[in-house]
């Protein structure tokens, strides 16, 4: 049955982890494993930030720097055979859903090697066999088609869920509303998850919105709607679960907002003009990987000595990664149309 109005209002508060009972519930190896993806993504893109700086990687890109619960938080709550289709700043996402980090990053270089054959890049890494179903870099291109993903799942009768990623900017697209209302009516089982960073390009969500959250929206289309700090690990480990379980049962859609915050500009070329660093700073005081840390640490669930070596073992994988992506093969002009477009 889906949510009411009623229902669907009283969750819209910040959803807070009950985090002591997920820390007893959670192994210590899914603990562990979830500080290190979220290492392993913010040392991805440091290490695909120096690149760039080095002229190795050619275009543009979007980093999630200082998203990283999001990412992992979400994807630590699916089933291996369970889908996401993600959005241009989705190396986190990639990462998280269990992808090569070493094919990764020779996609990024434009190696053949790399899952799209260096052909995609930074904004359309996908790992199908994986379960990712990439990006494009249109803003809120994605959310139509994971509509189009979880019809697709719905017919075959599959109790498969698909996470359908994307920004702050594109809940003011059209195609947000028109999909958001689809997938109610037709019961689908997507979670649309808005990865509220506070801008859209340059575009404070203070000056686009006229609501404090996005997830007030939900109750336009009947389906519950939940607003999650997005910097703490286990309050989106928590929400997200409960989306996917009214997703899986068959009631149909949900939409969770996850509040975080992106440290660097929207893109290469982005000069931050439009903020201060001051409130930069203030945001990188709720570090996600530096808060997951101290809540494991203080709960006993590993010493200070084991975390900093969870995070040291990810920079090596990083490290590693990157060198031998750079010694990958260049696509050559014999077969660089290939898989360029559909036969």
């Amino acid at each position: 049955m889906k949510a009411s109005m009623t229902e669907a209002q009283t969750s819209l508060s910040l959803a807070v982890a009950d985090s002591s009972r997920l820390l007893e519930e959670l192994s210590g190896e899914k603990l562990a494993w979830m500080l290190q993806k979220m290492c392993e993504i913010r040392y991805f893109e440091e290490k695909a930030e120096e690149l760039y700086i080095r002229g190795l990687v050619h275009g543009t890109m979007h980093l999630s720097i200082g998203q990283e619960a999001s990412a992992v938080g979400s994807s630590a709550t699916l089933r291996s055979d369970d889908l996401i289709i993600h959005h241009h700043r989705g190396h986190g996402h990639t990462i998280a859903k269990g992808a090569d980090i070493t094919l990764m990053m020779a996609e990024f270089l434009g190696k053949e090697p790399g899952y799209c054959h260096g052909r995609g890049g930074s904004m359309h890494i996908a790992d199908i066999p994986g379960g990712n179903l990439g990006a494009t870099g249109v803003v809120g291109s994605g959310i139509p088609t994971a509509v189009g993903i979880a019809l697709a799942l719905q017919m075959r009768r599959s109790d498969q869920v698909l996470l359908c990623f994307f920004g702050d900017g594109a809940a003011n697209l059209g195609e947000f509303h028109e999909s958001l209302n689809m997938a109610s009516i037709w019961d689908l089982p997507v979670v649309f998850i808005c990865e509220n960073n506070q801008y859209g390009m340059s575009m404070s969500v203070r000056r686009s919105m006229n609501i404090e959250r996005v997830s007030t929206r939900a109750c336009s289309y009947g389906i519950p709607g939940e607003t999650v700090d997005g910097n703490d690990v286990l309050a989106v480990y928590q929400t997200i679960t409960a989306a996917i379980e009214h997703a899986r049962s068959g009631k149909g859609p949900v939409l969770v907002e996850n509040v975080t915050y992106r440290w660097r500009g929207h893109s290469k070329s982005d000069r931050n003009l439009y903020r201060t660093q001051e409130e930069i700073d203030t945001w990188k005081k709720l570090c996600p990987i530096k808060r997951f840390k101290k809540t494991l640490v203080e709960a006993g669930v590993m010493t200070r000595e084991e975390a900093e070596a969870i995070d040291m073992e990810a920079q090596a994988t990083v490290d590693r990664a990157a060198e031998e992506a750079l010694t990958f093969p260049e696509p050559s002009p014999e077969n660089m149309e290939d898989e360029v477009y559909a036969p």
